[in-house]
């Protein structure tokens, strides 16, 4: 059994009520849709990630001999025997990976039988919460630092090895330069970069050893980690032996910096390596970094080529979870609102329309109908599964990667940066208000006839 492709990946009452909808004879077609309700503090909007995951999940949700077995001692036989040819074949419309989006936004909306729709809800939000919310940490930090090496360092304390390896992809696809978890690579074909550890200085009696045999064992990778005991120090030492390497045509590529005041060091282990000639030598630094350390270290004007970020991304320190939301919007060809105090929804199959400035940036967006008025702007929400079937061929990661820096280009300027920005307006159409308030008042009406 294989936790991260089980159906069993779920919560119970997606098979209570699978098993409630076949005994009453609900399997018409229902529509649930993905959004999230609010942005997190401190971001000024979101980045979708995870569809990719989700359409590989449904192409091949199977219930094994094994899983049966177990769902037999808990549940009736003849939701073992629907469960027994149970396939996805309902379609999907998503946002494509790497766009920008808003609250109250879709950014998935599955149509499917509705034992079908209600069984995968419990794995696609935990697909498409983490994936998003990882990307749209990520980006802060690649808006802020466009030009510079960026590397996903946070696998060891990511929470579990999915964690781990679907935080290289998200913050790979949100522009990340690559990461340093070698399945990722294996499995994404995300560039992979890695230094040495501490321990490996630390096993030698000599630093300047240490340096010496890691560089002739990677002659066309060598980047030191300089820091272990007198970081300025260490770079003397770098001097010397890149002048050692010279004969055998082996060069320095890089320095890493782990700790302290990363900033001043850079700048005296800039000039140490520049007065010795290696100015070819790029300097890299890790430690504890996020976005707002990396503002802190470019305003400070400090010579750092490239960044390694950990903890902070892999687990979106700062906002570990999003408001989001799988929803039953329509059902039996009708419309579905929720009206739950502060978690109220807005009914139908929708599209989200974006509208530009005449600069090119994002101006508005509005939330609509599905069949209205298509003249509105750009839609987002596209389809990429009919009838449990792939439409069509899978993007590379490095594709998907290059048009979401694409989208960056259309963030408003105020929007790019840490601070919040102004809110990115979002329009509810008046056709869509007026569907929820007609919903409302058959509510209404309904409730005061039933309790007559």
């Amino acid at each position: 059994m294989n936790p991260s492709t089980s159906p069993l990946l779920a919560d119970l009452y997606q098979f209570t009520m699978l098993q409630t909808y076949l005994e009453q004879d609900m399997e018409e077609t229902a529509v649930f849709e993905l959004f999230v309700r609010k942005l997190p503090p401190g971001r000024n909007f979101m980045v979708a990630a995870g569809l990719e995951q989700v359409i590989e999940f449904l192409e091949n949700l199977r219930f094994s001999p094994e899983e049966l077995d177990w769902l037999a001692t808990r549940f009736p036989p003849h939701v073992i025997t629907y469960l027994e040819q149970f396939r996805f074949d309902g379609d999907i419309h998503a946002m494509p990976e790497g766009t920008i989006f808003f609250p109250n936004e879709p950014i998935l909306r599955i149509t499917a039988k509705m034992p079908q729709a209600q069984l995968v809800e419990s794995r696609i939000i935990n697909l498409m919460h983490f994936e998003t919310l990882i990307a749209s940490k990520a980006a802060r930090s690649v808006l802020v630092a466009p030009d510079k090496l960026l590397v996903d360092f946070g696998m060891r304390r990511a929470h579990g090895a999915e964690a781990g390896l679907l935080a290289a992809r998200a913050s790979y696809l949100a522009g990340f330069s690559g990461t340093a978890t070698v399945l990722a690579g294996t499995l994404f074909d995300i560039p992979l970069f890695g230094t040495m550890a501490h321990s490996f200085i630390q096993a030698h009696q000599n630093e300047s050893d240490a340096f010496e045999h890691f560089a002739r064992s990677h002659p066309n990778n060598t980047v030191l980690l300089i820091d272990t005991y007198d970081t300025e120090a260490a770079a003397h030492k770098v001097v010397t032996l890149a002048r050692n390497l010279k004969a055998d045509k082996i060069n320095i590529q890089g320095i890493r910096l782990d700790s302290g005041d990363l900033a001043e060091h850079a700048k005296n282990v800039r000039q140490i390596l520049d007065e010795g000639g290696l100015h070819q030598t790029t300097i890299f630094a890790s430690g504890n970094l996020d976005e707002y350390k990396l503002h802190t270290l470019l305003s400070a004007h400090a010579p750092i080529d490239g960044f390694g970020i950990g903890t902070a991304l892999d687990i979106s320190i700062d906002a570990p979870s999003l408001d989001c939301a799988y929803k039953l919007q329509e059902y039996a060809g009708k419309p579905r609102r929720k009206r739950s105090e502060g978690k109220a929804t807005w009914p139908g199959r929708k599209q989200v329309y974006r509208q530009y400035a005449d600069d090119g940036c994002m101006a508005r967006d509005i939330v609509a109908l599905e069949d209205d008025n298509p003249q509105q702007g750009e839609s987002l929400i596209q389809p990429f599964m009919r009838s449990g079937k792939r439409l069509h061929p899978k993007l590379s990661l490095q594709e998907l990667r290059s048009q979401t820096l694409i989208n960056y280009q259309h963030l408003p300027a105020a929007m790019t940066a840490l601070d919040p920005a102004p809110g990115y307006p979002v329009t509810i159409s008046s056709a869509l208000r007026a569907m929820a308030d007609q919903l409302d008042k058959e509510r209404l009406l309904h409730d005061r006839e039933a309790s007559k």
